[in-house]
C-alpha cells in the first residue's frame, strides 16, 4: 500500500528541499528579513535549550565555569594575531560608526561625525578578547589552569547560507582554557572532544567519528584540530563540533606569559571548543523522514504531546479533565533521571490536524483520547520512531491508560535507542574502504547517489604536497573529514603520495 506522507516532497526525490520543507513544516525556524539570519521559533528553540541544559551540565562537570564576554571585539585585538586574523577576515562584520542621521531623502546614513576611532569587529569568534583577559588574569602558576566556557551568538557573514548549517549568525557555546604545559592542555583538547562525542551520541542519538583534522583544516592559529563527524542521511558529512589545541601561538601573540614555580617566565599553553545550532541541522538531516522531524526525547520540548479528539459534544469536557489527569500523571513519572515533559494540546483545531502537526515536530510520543478510549480507560499511542505498520496504515496502538503510564519511561528510553541504531547502521553501511585514487573516482562519480565516505590511507604530507592533494579532492567536490581516534598501525602506501601511510582518514562531501 502506498503511504502518503505528511512532507510536500522526499528525501529521495529532492534532500535540499526535503530539508527546508522539515524546517518550515516542523516551525523551527523561519527567513527574518536578513540575509544568512533566521528567527529561530519555540519548538526550534525548545530543541536548542534541551541541548545547552544538558551539555552544560558537562562541561560544568569538567571543572569549567560561564562568563560573558562583548560581541564587539576592537580591530587590533585580531591584528595581534596575524593567522588567525587571515583566517576570519573574509567572514568579518565590522562596525565603523555609532550613530546615523537623515539623509535628506528620507532615509538614513551614517553619521561623519560619529565614525569610531578604532572599527569594532562583530564577534566571529572569543580567542582574541579572551586572550587579552587571560594575559590580565594569569601572573602566577597559582593562577592556572584557567578554565571557562561562554554561551554566546556569533556572526560570521557568510555567503552562503542555509538554516542551522551554515548562518551569517548563529548561536554556539565556546570554552576556553590557558594552562601551564602543553600537556595539560592537549589533555584538555582531548577530553572536550570527547565529552562532545558522548554528548551526541548519548543525547542526541547521533552516531559520530571523532579524529584530528589535516593540517589545511585547522582552525585559524591552532596547533592542532578535532572534530567529531556525522554522516546525514545523504551520505554527506556535518562537522557536529570542535576542539583546537592552540599551543603557545595566542599566548605569544596576547601575552600571556605566567611565573613558573622555579620564578621564571613562561608562555601559557590554551584551548577552545565549541558546537552550535547546527547540531540542530544534524538532527534533521540524520533522524528525519518523509513525514518530517523526528526528536530524539532527551532533547525534545515536549516528550508526550496528548492530543483530545474534540466533536462539541457534551462528553468534551470529560476528555478534557480525562486528559488532564493524564498529563499531571505523566509528569509524576520520570525518563532519563527527569519527570517526563508532556504537553495538553487545547488549540482550537481538528484532532487530526493537530496529530499531524506534532507528528512533523517529531514529538516522540503523541496521544490521542476520544470518548471511546475514554470510556474504556485507555489511550492511543503513536511512536514517532515507527510511524506506519507494515500494511502502510498509521501504528495507532490503543494501550490501558495505568499500562501506558507504567511503561512510557521505557518507551521514551526505546525511541531514543532506535534512533541512534538506526543511524549507526546507517553510517558503517556507508564507510568504504578505498586503496587508491581511481576507487575514490568510482565511489564519487557523477550520478551516485549516496557514495557516503571512503577510508584510505593518509600519509600527512603537508605544504606543497598537501595543496595538491587539496586541488585532487576538490575537483570531486571532496575534504579529507578527519583522521579517527584510536586506530591501530597502518600498513601500505598513502593513495595520494605513495609515501608509507601513518593513518587512515576518512574522505567525502560535506556541508
Amino acid at each position: 500500500m502506498a503511504i502518503k506522507h505528511a512532507l510536500p516532497v522526499t528525501r529521495q526525490a529532492d534532500f535540499a528541499a526535503w530539508y527546508q520543507s522539515v524546517i518550515a513544516e516542523a516551525d523551527l525556524a523561519e527567513e527574518s528579513g536578513v540575509r544568512g539570519c533566521m528567527i529561530i521559533r519555540p519548538w526550534g528553540y525548545g530543541i536548542w535549550e534541551r541541548i545547552q541544559r544538558l551539555l552544560d551540565d558537562r562541561i560544568k562537570a569538567t571543572g569549567h565555569e560561564n562568563c560573558y564576554f562583548p560581541l564587539f571585539i576592537p580591530l587590533s585585538y585580531f591584528e595581534k594575531e596575524a593567522e588567525h586574523v587571515e583566517g576570519f577576515a573574509k567572514e568579518m562584520a565590522v562596525v565603523t560608526h555609532h550613530r546615523l542621521i537623515a539623509d535628506g531623502k528620507g532615509g538614513l546614513t551614517p553619521d561623519p561625525s560619529a565614525k569610531l576611532e578604532e572599527p569594532l569587529v562583530v564577534r566571529p569568534t572569543s580567542e582574541t578578547v579572551i586572550g587579552t583577559a587571560f594575559a590580565r588574569w594569569v601572573q602566577s602558576w597559582r593562577d592556572l589552569p584557567v578554565l571557562i566556557n561562554q554561551w554566546a551568538n556569533v556572526v560570521r557573514w557568510e555567503m552562503r547560507t542555509r538554516m542551522f548549517l551554515r548562518t551569517s549568525e548563529f548561536l554556539w557555546q565556546e570554552g576556553h582554557t590557558a594552562h601551564a604545559s602543553a600537556d595539560e592542555a592537549r589533555e584538555e583538547t582531548l577530553k572536550m572532544l570527547e565529552v562532545y562525542r558522548s554528548f551526541a551520541e548519548d543525547c542526541l542519538a547521533l552516531p559520530v567519528v571523532a579524529g584530528e583534522k589535516p593540517e589545511n583544516e585547522r582552525f585559524p592559529g591552532a596547533v592542532a584540530t578535532y572534530s567529531i563527524e556525522a554522516m546525514m542521511q545523504d551520505g554527506k558529512a556535518l562537522q557536529s563540533g570542535t576542539s583546537h589545541f592552540l599551543g603557545t601561538n595566542f599566548a605569544t601573540a596576547q601575552g600571556i606569559r605566567f611565573q613558573n614555580a622555579a620564578g621564571e617566565l613562561e608562555l601559557a599553553n590554551t584551548t577552545s571548543w565549541g558546537v552550535s545550532t547546527r547540531m540542530i541541522g544534524g538532527v534533521i538531516m540524520v533522524h528525519g523522514d518523509d513525514d518530517g522531524l523526528r526528536v530524539p526525547p532527551l532533547v525534545a520540548p515536549w516528550q508526550v504531546v496528548i492530543v483530545p479528539m474534540l466533536r462539541e459534544q457534551p462528553e468534551d469536557e470529560a476528555i478534557v479533565a480525562y486528559c488532564k489527569d493524564l498529563r499531571e500523571e505523566l509528569g509524576r513519572r520520570s525518563a532519563f533521571g527527569e519527570p517526563i515533559r508532556a504537553l495538553l494540546d487545547l488549540k482550537p483545531a481538528k484532532a487530526a490536524t493537530k496529530r499531524w502537526g506534532w507528528v512533523k515536530k517529531g514529538a516522540p510520543i503523541v496521544i490521542e483520547v476520544g470518548g471511546r478510549d475514554m470510556a474504556g480507560g485507555a489511550v492511543s499511542v503513536i511512536r514517532r520512531d515507527r510511524l506506519y505498520r507494515d500494511d502502510g496504515k498509521l501504528d495507532s496502538m490503543v494501550v490501558p491508560r495505568g499500562d501506558f503510564t507504567a511503561d512510557v519511561p521505557a518507551m521514551l528510553e526505546s525511541i531514543q535507542t532506535v534512533l541512534h541504531a538506526q543511524a549507526t547502521d546507517r553510517l558503517k553501511a556507508n564507510i568504504a574502504p578505498v586503496d587508491d585514487w581511481a576507487g575514490i573516482a568510482a565511489l564519487f562519480a557523477e550520478g551516485h547517489a549516496n557514495p557516503g565516505w571512503a577510508d584510505v590511507r593518509w600519509a600527512k604530507p603537508t605544504g606543497a604536497a598537501l595543496d595538491a592533494v587539496v586541488e585532487r579532492l576538490k575537483a570531486l567536490k571532496l575534504t579529507i573529514r578527519n583522521a579517527p581516534m584510536g586506530q591501530g598501525k597502518t600498513q601500505g602506501e598513502c593513495i595520494f603520495t605513495g609515501e608509507p601511510a601513518v593513518e587512515r582518514v576518512l574522505i567525502g562531501r560535506s556541508y
